[in-house]
This record gives C-alpha cells, sequence and structure tokens, in this order.
C-alpha cells in the first residue's frame, strides 16, 4: 500500500506560495532491496530512490528532474498479481529520461496497460516559462489518461481520489496543514507534513477499502487502514515531500528506515532550481 497527497497550482498569485506540495508515503517489505534517494549519477540530473530487487532494478515509485519531470506511482489493491507481468517501477523511471510530454507518455502507456498489474501514475512537466502541467492515468479505471486542474489530490491503491476514509482523512490533514504553508518556515511546512504521513489512526471500518481487498484477510486490510501502515515486516518506509515555489525553486526530502528496523530513518534533503 502507498498513499500520496498533493496540492497544484501552477500559477500561484504570492511569489511565497508554492506551485506544487507534493507528500507521499511508500509501503513496502522492509527487506526489500532499495536505494535511498540521490541523484542517478554525477550528471546530478534526475533524483530518486531505487527498487533493488531481482528482476526489478533500477525502477522507482518517485521521482523528479532538474529538467521538470516529475512522477509518482502507487499500485491498485487487486486480489490476484500476475507475477509474469511488466515491471511497474519502470513506468516512472521511463518517464523522468523521456523526451515526450506528460499527456504524451500517457497515451502511450495507456496502449500498454494490459501488460502491467494493476497501477496509478501521476505525471507532470513542471516549466516555470511555460507553466505546470500534470496528467493522470489508472489502468484500472477509464481508459484516457486526464490533465489536472489546479486543485488538492489524493491518491492511494484505488483510482484518483477514490473515498477510502483513510485517503479522506489524510487529505482532510494534508488540507489544514498547507493552509499555513505560508506562514510556516521551509523546513517547518515538511515537519508538518512529515508528521501527517506517519499518522497510524485506523479509519474503521470502511467499506470502499474492504470491498476492494475481499480477497484479502480482514485483519490484514485492518492494518492498511491508517496512513501509516504498520505490519510485521511490511509497512510504510519512507516518507517523501516535495516543494516547488513560484520561481521554480526545488526542495525533495526523504525520511527512509534503515536496516529493516522501525525504530532507525535517515532523512536527507536535496534542493536544486528546475532549468526550464
Amino acid at each position: 500500500m502507498c498513499i500520496l497527497f498533493f496540492k497544484f497550482d501552477p500559477r500561484p498569485v504570492s511569489k511565497n506560495a508554492y506551485r506544487l506540495i507534493l507528500a507521499a508515503n511508500r509501503d513496502e517489505f522492509y527487506n526489500r532491496p532499495s536505494k535511498s534517494a540521490d541523484f542517478w549519477d554525477s550528471s546530478n540530473e534526475i533524483l530518486s530512490g531505487l527498487d533493488m530487487e531481482e528482476g526489478r532494478e533500477g525502477g522507482t515509485w518517485l521521482g523528479i528532474s532538474k529538467k521538470g519531470k516529475m512522477a509518482a506511482l502507487t499500485n491498485y489493491l487487486q486480489p490476484k498479481i500476475d507475477t509474469n507481468a511488466k515491471g511497474r517501477g519502470a513506468l516512472v523511471r521511463n518517464f523522468l529520461t523521456t523526451d515526450l510530454d506528460s499527456f504524451s507518455y500517457l497515451k502511450k502507456v495507456s496502449s500498454e496497460g494490459h501488460l502491467y498489474n494493476g497501477f496509478n501514475l501521476i505525471v507532470a512537466d513542471l516549466s516555470t516559462t511555460k507553466g505546470d502541467v500534470i496528467c493522470y492515468y489508472g489502468n484500472k479505471g477509464e481508459p484516457e489518461p486526464i490533465f489536472l486542474n489546479a486543485g488538492i489530490y489524493g491518491l492511494s491503491n484505488s483510482l484518483l481520489d477514490t473515498p477510502w476514509k483513510k485517503l479522506e482523512y489524510g487529505k482532510q490533514l494534508f488540507t489544514e496543514v498547507i493552509k499555513q504553508s505560508q506562514d510556516l518556515a521551509k523546513e517547518d511546512l515538511v515537519q508538518e507534513l512529515i508528521k501527517v504521513l506517519n499518522n497510524q489512526d485506523p479509519q474503521l471500518p470502511d467499506p470502499a477499502l474492504e470491498d476492494q481487498g475481499k480477497e484479502h484477510v480482514q485483519h490484514v486490510l485492518n492494518e492498511y487502514a491508517a496512513l501509516c501502515v504498520r505490519c510485521p515486516g511490511y509497512g510504510t518506509r519512507t516518507n517523501t515531500v516535495i516543494l516547488i515555489d513560484a520561481e521554480g525553486h526545488v526542495t525533495f526530502t526523504e525520511r527512509t528506515m534503515l536496516n529493516a528496523d522501525i525504530n532507525q530513518w535517515k532523512t536527507s534533503t536535496y534542493q536544486f532550481k528546475l532549468e526550464t
């Protein structure tokens, strides 16, 4: 399970406002090999964490480039996983390295959507001069990708803005924080968003989550019903916050678990300016 929230305002009225505020959790098996967020190579062009699972090496769930490409992926909760399907982490990686614009890329992905297990994909072209464009496609939803208008969105392991209780609750907490965003120091805003991502209050009962996950054992679904998931050997192991201001300054903060130990964490922050 994963969850993310974002506020998108491509033309903020105030210079102190943020064009994009994104807060995301990655939930995964604690022992699945991964690399923490870093630039991929010495060019310092693309920034993301990386999946290092055998056969899935180099895929990612969330990343951004200095050229203004950004992408985020969540899996879709489904009863049966096809182990022979294509790796979904490549969907983010391929967008970060493509010359295609966000909508064209998702059009291409949508034509191949049946080759993957269920997923949701948010992709963005962020440009200080031309304006920002964000698009969405989920292979268990409508056949065509869509452009997103300015607003506040939530995405978990169903389609965009599906009203799971945890998503609605998280969106409410996220909204309360970003209402204060212009009054908070950047570091304090990041910490408040990380606090939201680590909320462990289960939002039960949730008939919508139970219906989609009816093939799963009930007590497992109950453990998925909080923003921060904690199960034996599985759960929230990475929090990520991305802030982009009116002038294109990016602050990317990742808090990630170390050594599969819920008591050991490392926080890294990267700052740069978009080149577009």
